[in-house]
């Protein structure tokens, strides 16, 4: 008889978290389950500082970024008029302007203004560009000894975390924008928790437990949400951000179960293309209760496609 064909690799979904933040902060694997006294120590005093965690020391959104939101929504907005909200911002005009001289965005014609930047990007490509350019400097900026490529490894899940909640979004009748926007802010408070641990762990740190990485998870996405609180992101995306305190649930609210799902897939994503997992992981059958394991196996395709294969490619 024929040998039966090896089965798909399975892990499961606590390791995939583990890996993530073993990787972010550059740390080796754990040599136990259960966090030792002094790691126990350590997260009470993280509980006591993240209580003074002052969120005003994070970056300002800009004050233009309200108003532009609210006119995006709009489906009728004028290139002009949001022409003229971004060019409120420098910063914003520059990156916008990036974006559109790239090859992807190259017209016949030479881009000779801002509005017509604007109206070749589109609102959806408005909305990506603004997203990216409030939120990229704010992960990128969590730089410190113990977690020292912590920033840029956020920022590469927050791109991947965002393009699978708004694929996964679509099947589930959520706002488009909430749902990348609600990728890209979900692990903000990671970067808090690696300052602070920047703080009170020594240069050599010792293999951590992977109860110790729970408890900072945990940390990590309450101070996620407070800083959501704090830049008052629409109330869908602080409502999705509270469901995901916890595990996704079938009474959740349609972008909370979204989030919950897209953040591992961007994980599992992410660590298969620093071989942290095996390529051909499957995770569409992971939450049959929350999402569809067709739907689940599509999007861990989208994703392999947009962002495996265009690494490939640069």
């Amino acid at each position: 008889m024929p040998a039966n064909p090896a089965s798909p690799p399975t892990t499961s979904l606590a390791e995939i978290d583990d890996r993530f933040h073993r990787f972010v902060l550059g740390l080796p694997e754990a040599r136990s389950d259960e966090p030792s006294g002094a790691e126990l120590a350590t997260l009470r005093r993280l509980e006591l500082l993240s209580t003074r965690f002052d969120m005003r020391s994070l970056p300002r959104l800009p004050t233009v970024l309200p108003q532009l939101l609210r006119t995006l929504k709009s489906d009728r907005a004028a290139g002009g008029e949001l022409a003229k909200l971004v060019g409120r911002d420098p910063l914003m005009v520059g990156e916008v302007m990036r974006v559109t001289g790239s090859v992807f965005y190259r017209s016949a014609q030479p881009i000779t203004s801002l509005q017509h930047a604007v109206v070749l990007l589109g609102q959806d490509g408005l909305r990506r560009v603004i997203t990216q350019h409030v939120m990229k400097p704010i992960l990128q900026a969590n730089v410190g000894t113990l977690g020292h490529a912590a920033g840029e490894r956020l920022w590469e899940h927050a791109e991947r975390c965002a393009h699978a909640c708004a694929w996964l979004g679509r099947s589930s009748g959520c706002d488009a924008f909430e749902a990348y926007l609600a990728g890209i802010v979900c692990h903000t408070g990671t970067g808090a928790v690696v300052r602070l641990l920047d703080q009170l762990m020594p240069a050599e740190t010792p293999p951590l437990s992977s109860g110790f990485l729970k408890g900072c998870s945990k940390l990590a996405a309450r101070l996620s949400l407070q800083a959501a609180q704090h830049w008052e992101l629409p109330p869908r995306v602080i409502e999705a951000m509270t469901e995901c305190q916890g595990p996704p649930t079938p009474t959740g609210s349609a972008l909370g179960r979204t989030l919950s799902v897209a953040d591992t897939l961007a994980i599992a994503q992410l660590l298969v293309e620093h071989d942290r997992l095996a390529a051909d992981l499957d995770l569409s059958h992971s939450w049959p209760d929350i999402l569809g394991p067709n739907l689940l196996a599509r999007c861990q395709q989208d994703l392999r496609r947009q962002f495996a294969e265009e690494a490939g490619r640069t």
